[in-house]
């Protein structure tokens, strides 16, 4: 059980895995010890291997969505926070409790997130501005390579203002690694199932937003993340395909956002 001193029931993990036994290895040991509460959703065969004491595994009779699971393991836990963490994500030691902290202090915090980065140390920009028509099809065609991102949308990636070094307020956060109010994901009816892979994450951050819901980075939680960043080394694979998926979904829930370009 968690080591730290927040009240006991308070945060439940949920993880889910799909043929990530070998990453689970790191992840679920650290969770272990953050949280009071870890459930580990196993979306195929084999993606669980052993697991930390206390730990429980729901296996899906067949593959879901990643919001559809998340939205399983919401519905399967009772903790006043819900914490949604990839099987790549390790928080380092006291990073749960630090998000917790800060919602605490923040009633109007429904989303916190860590300050993320890659094994090697180097930060990655997690901190994202909702995204317009215009940037969008520069990130995600050829363009990208006549007008690079990191170099031409830095405002996006909030890299103009660096590694946050005090709690900063986001429009999203890549759903790496999200704390998140349970109060709001009852008022929200929780992630969107409709969404294949990607674009579920800005939509959660979205709808919260129009529901008046804050959501904040807090450096003082560190993760180490181990991002594939599939998307971003390929043009067309079927990763692409359900990006543009999720991006015209989320464009046909919230068409105001064409109005941005």
């Amino acid at each position: 059980m968690p080591s730290g001193s927040e009240p006991q029931g308070r945060v439940s993990a949920v993880v889910v895995s799909h043929g990530h036994a070998d990453e689970l290895r790191r992840n679920l040991p650290a969770l272990r010890e953050q949280v009071d509460e870890l459930l580990v959703i196993a979306n195929r065969p084999g993606s669980v291997g052993e697991v930390p004491e206390h730990t429980r595994v729901l296996e899906n009779a067949r593959p879901q969505p990643l919001a559809a699971n998340v939205n399983l393991g919401i519905a399967a836990t009772r903790g006043e926070y819900v914490l949604f963490a990839n099987p790549d994500a390790v928080p380092k030691a006291d990073a749960v409790a630090e998000l917790v902290r800060f919602a605490d202090g923040h009633p109007r915090c429904g989303i916190a997130g860590p300050l993320i980065r890659w094994p090697d140390g180097r930060w990655q920009p997690t901190r994202r501005r909702f995204p317009t028509v215009g940037a969008t099809l520069v990130r995600r065609t050829p363009l990208r390579r006549l007008f690079p991102p990191l170099e031409r949308q830095r405002a996006h990636y909030g890299l103009d203002d660096g590694p946050p070094r005090e709690p900063t307020p986001a429009d999203w956060l890549l759903g790496a690694f999200l704390l998140m109010r349970r109060t709001m994901l009852v008022e929200l009816g929780g992630w969107d199932a409709g969404f294949r892979h990607y674009g579920e994450d800005i939509d959660l951050s979205y709808r919260a937003m129009q529901h008046g819901w804050e959501r904040w980075q807090v450096p003082a939680a560190v993760v180490v993340h181990d991002w594939a960043q599939v998307i971003d080394r390929t043009f067309l694979s079927r990763h692409t395909l359900w990006h543009l998926q999720g991006m015209l979904r989320f464009v046909r829930k919230h068409p105001e956002r064409l109005l941005s370009l």
